[in-house]
């Protein structure tokens, strides 16, 4: 079962270039995979009062093409999986053609109303006993029959290797608006620091962007976000005072 939502960009999810933050992008992917979770029954109103949540492990996201301001995305998404303790979830990302130009208007210049394939995306998610701060099984549950769709998004995994001498380093605290309903650092907020730290340029090319995320930052941690600069883009290393690693992640241009 595939399912479909669409949502029109915001002034304030863009950035200086009129395109969609990468970290805005991701939390639209995470926004729509609740959702479907929530109609489906196993989302967080239901794992919430078992002491339980979702969280993202692993994302990774190939863009086309960034949508702009004003513009309408549309996410197709269905579960691929559930096993082995984690969920895979994929997603095509479409966009109709923007209805905002800076370009003097033409006549004879006729927009599509088509849904323009723009991205795709595999994520992969695990269940957290709240409580224990520990991943659980709980796939064996009767609310999780037949929601698995099957199909597979053919993205090979990017390795992460540690970063021996990086390009450089920033530290970010984290802070109450970095704190979500789980009670750690939102997903989004590891990669909001990350482009902060350092941002390649990718406009007009087709970008890749991979995460693992290994340890959950609580409120008042510090962490430093090493970088590597390469030709093909950007590897970074987020990692606590005690030089545990928090999140990795690559941007690659393609």
């Amino acid at each position: 079962m595939k399912y479909n939502y669409e949502y029109e960009i915001k002034y304030q999810e863009v950035d200086g270039e009129k395109k969609l933050r990468l970290f805005n992008l991701e939390n639209y992917l995470l926004e729509v995979a609740g959702t479907v979770a929530d109609e489906l029954g196993f989302g967080i109103a239901a794992l919430h009062p078992r002491g339980l949540t979702w969280i993202l492990t692993r994302l990774s996201v190939e863009m086309y093409q960034l949508p702009t301001h004003c513009q309408r995305v549309r996410f197709e998404t269905w579960i691929e999986s559930n096993a082995h303790m984690l969920s895979t979830r994929d997603f095509r990302i479409y966009a109709k053609p923007s209805a905002v130009s800076s370009q003097p208007s033409d006549t004879n210049n006729q927009t599509s109303d088509e849904w323009i394939l723009i991205g795709q995306c595999k994520s992969v998610w695990a269940v957290l006993d709240l409580e224990k701060r520990e991943i659980v099984n709980i796939f064996d549950d009767p609310m999780f029959a037949d929601c698995v769709d099957g199909e597979v998004i053919e993205m090979p995994r990017v390795r992460m290797t540690t970063i021996p001498e990086p390009t450089g380093c920033e530290t970010h605290k984290v802070v109450y608006s970095d704190i979500d309903y789980n009670g750690h650092c939102n997903s989004c907020r590891y990669l909001q620091a990350m482009t902060d730290a350092y941002l390649p340029d990718y406009y007009g090319k087709k970008v890749r962007l991979d995460i693992n995320y290994s340890k959950e930052a609580m409120l008042g941690e510090k962490l430093h976000t090493y970088y590597l600069v390469a030709p093909d883009g950007v590897q970074y290393q987020q990692k606590n005072e005690a030089g545990e690693t928090s999140c990795s992640a690559k941007i690659t241009i393609q």
